[in-house]
């Protein structure tokens, strides 16, 4: 039988997965900037930043497999090419930056330490939620989301009623909705979605092994409504924090030091000491899921075994050691052509396998996918510097000034490829 009790508990576990390093620093950083538009960057920032992502974890839940099977209705190959390119992504930038961000923000305003002894400490910590999976769900679901959500209600509930709302402020932004939309890359989320969304369902299907399948589902699909709402508010909540404060910081802060400010200006002297534990644990939960969805995959790839796996967290573990000694601000300027590439593609293969099967047909798949990788290269191009020659590729198409140029013709060929079968199937 299905209970509340473990509704919510997977609803909190899910929510805690997402909610990391990004999901703190970024929403202030676009409030400060947006100012009175702060709604608009938050409906950007939704979209991609929960809207995606949930649908993520339902079109895993749908599938009940692993990465591999949310992109194989394009090819076997191009599956696997895109798999092992999500989980290096998802290694290299996001995990590391978890640690980073814990000792930029977390650490080093109450320890002056090294940043390789928290880095070791903290992917000690990670390897050990690793290797322990079956416990993830159960540990966080129960005392780490609760203690986040707790001291983000306070720093929200104070910025509120200690500010006027009052938004003559400099505005930064022109076009608040479409930076919300692509600031939401950073976040990682929709790659957090196809990474740990095998994750959820693996735990799932280990600790609740009494439920029918239509039970799970109807599990996964709660939990991920009550981690949609949760993510949404607490988005909305810091990006009208931001810009609540704008008048107290310059508009070229950078974003670990904004949140550290907000901290201080909400939660007092103490607010050191609340905002280390917060972006500890949000931090680190993300880091065990991406970690874990990563030698789960590993795993499967040779035959299930337990010895690819533990090798594979030791490794991702050593990896965000390595990296994590970088600054917050250089891996995210690092992971903005990678985003460029990879998001297009991401969102796309989600809403795929979110579609009924009739709508997704392995044609529909192939031509929507290549459709979106072709017109999404004048971005990545340009996030490489070829300002030249990806302003002059396809900068007639609508949204394109917004970089987000692959859109429309994905959506076409989406419509077009669905008559061209539903034709078919007729004669």
């Amino acid at each position: 039988m299905l209970r509340k009790k473990d509704t919510f508990l997977v609803g909190f576990a899910l929510f805690s997965l997402f909610f990391g390093a990004g999901n703190l620093i970024l929403p202030p950083f676009l409030g400060l900037n947006a100012s009175r538009d702060w709604w608009l960057v938050t409906i950007g920032f939704v979209v991609t930043g929960v809207i995606i992502p949930i649908l993520g974890i339902w079109a895993h839940a749908r599938l009940q497999g692993t990465l591999f099977d949310v992109a194989k209705k394009v090819s076997p190959l191009f599956s696997i090419i895109y798999c092992y390119l999500i989980y290096a992504i998802a290694v290299l930038l996001p995990a590391p930056r978890t640690a980073a961000v814990t000792h930029e923000i977390g650490i080093l305003p109450v320890w002056d330490v090294s940043s390789w002894i928290t880095s070791c400490v903290y992917f000690l910590l990670v390897f050990l939620f690793a290797i322990n999976r079956s416990k993830v769900l159960g540990i966080i679901g129960k005392f780490l989301t609760p203690t986040i959500l707790l001291i983000l209600f306070g720093l929200i509930v104070m910025a509120i009623f200690n500010f006027p709302l009052d938004f003559n402020a400099k505005q930064v932004y022109t076009h608040a909705l479409s930076h919300g939309f692509l600031e939401g890359y950073q976040t990682f989320d929709a790659i957090a979605a196809v990474v740990v969304g095998g994750v959820i369902i693996i735990s799932i299907n280990f600790d609740y092994k009494h439920l029918a399948y239509s039970q799970k589902k109807k599990l996964i699909a709660r939990a991920g409504v009550i981690a949609g709402l949760g993510l949404a508010l607490i988005y909305a909540g810091l990006i009208l924090t931001g810009a609540l404060v704008q008048p107290e910081f310059e508009s070229s802060i950078d974003r670990t030091s904004l949140l550290k400010g907000i901290s201080l200006l909400t939660l007092g002297k103490s607010g050191s000491l609340f905002l280390s534990i917060l972006v500890s644990l949000a931090c680190f939960t993300t880091a065990v899921g991406i970690v874990t969805g990563t030698a789960d995959f590993i795993r499967g790839r040779f035959n299930n075994s337990n010895y690819a796996y533990v090798l594979t967290a030791g490794i991702c573990s050593l990896l965000g050691i390595l990296i994590g000694q970088f600054k917050v601000d250089f891996i995210i300027a690092v992971a903005i052509p990678s985003l460029m590439f990879i998001y297009p593609l991401t969102i796309i293969l989600i809403l795929l396998n979110s579609v009924p099967e009739k709508y997704g047909s392995k044609l529909v798949f192939r031509w929507v996918v290549g459709t979106t990788l072709l017109f999404s290269i004048p971005d990545f191009l340009n996030s490489l510097g070829f300002t030249v020659l990806s302003q002059n590729t396809f900068n007639w198409l609508p949204l394109a000034k917004y970089q987000m140029g692959w859109i429309l013709p994905a959506t076409l060929t989406f419509l077009a490829t669905n008559l061209y079968y539903i034709k078919r199937s007729l004669n």
